[in-house]
């Protein structure tokens, strides 16, 4: 992150949907988990799960959405409250995804099939805790970062080394266009002054100064 945007350029998410259930006392906390990217779809999902499991006495949930973590919802859906949602949303909010990145584009939903005994308030916001902890701990995550787009247009005859140099040195690149007069390189970096700032000093030797680079787009994209 550069120390002009404090805007986060990169974050975790889910590399999949997955599903995970844990028996508590009787109780069955089947909890699902989804990459979603809208409240709206965020909601699809919850609607769906009450229609499959349509027996179930709670289907409780928590989501995060954005890559600043803007967009926090969650719901008891008939526990008492503050049970089960809020410990649903901070096992995701608080969630050590091992990159460095806060988790978010993330949906969990515990449908809960009651055993019978009572766990009680505190017993409740364990279980409901632990079942999302456990399902993300059975889960494959992956980074999502931020890309700057640079355009470098190239001599036709140069337009494959130049590709080449910058793939070495560790850049991303796109398809080229390749253009009556010239082909257009599209390099993509990560969304910082610094790593601006590198690509110029590189492109500037590449090209013996004759290169002229310039901001093209940004894009989020994920990372292998």
């Amino acid at each position: 992150m550069n120390s002009t945007d404090s805007r986060a350029s990169a974050y975790t998410t889910l590399s999949r949907d997955s599903v995970h259930e844990v028996e508590i006392k009787r109780s069955r906390f089947i909890t699902y988990l989804f990459r979603v990217e809208s409240e709206a779809q965020a909601r699809e999902h919850i609607a769906a799960l009450r229609k499959t499991h349509f027996d179930a006495r709670h289907h409780c949930s928590a989501f995060i959405l954005g890559p600043d973590r803007m967009i926090q919802r969650s719901n008891d859906d008939g526990e008492p409250s503050g049970t089960a949602g809020i410990p649903m949303l901070e096992a995701l909010a608080k969630r050590d995804t091992g990159h460095g990145t806060d988790l978010s584009d993330v949906l969990a939903v515990c449908v809960r099939y009651f055993g019978g005994i009572k766990l009680g308030a505190g017993g409740l916001v364990r279980a409901y805790s632990d079942s999302v902890s456990q399902a993300l701990e059975h889960s494959t995550l992956h980074v999502r970062q931020r890309l700057r787009i640079f355009t470098l247009p190239a001599p036709h005859a140069l337009a494959a080394r130049w590709e080449n140099e910058l793939r070495a040195a560790g850049y991303q690149l796109e398809p080229s266009v390749w253009e009556a007069a010239h082909a257009v390189l599209h390099i993509g970096i990560d969304d910082t002054e610094h790593d601006a700032g590198q690509l110029a000093a590189f492109t500037a030797a590449l090209t013996s100064g004759a290169g002229r680079l310039q901001p093209f787009d940004t894009k989020w994209v994920d990372l292998p």
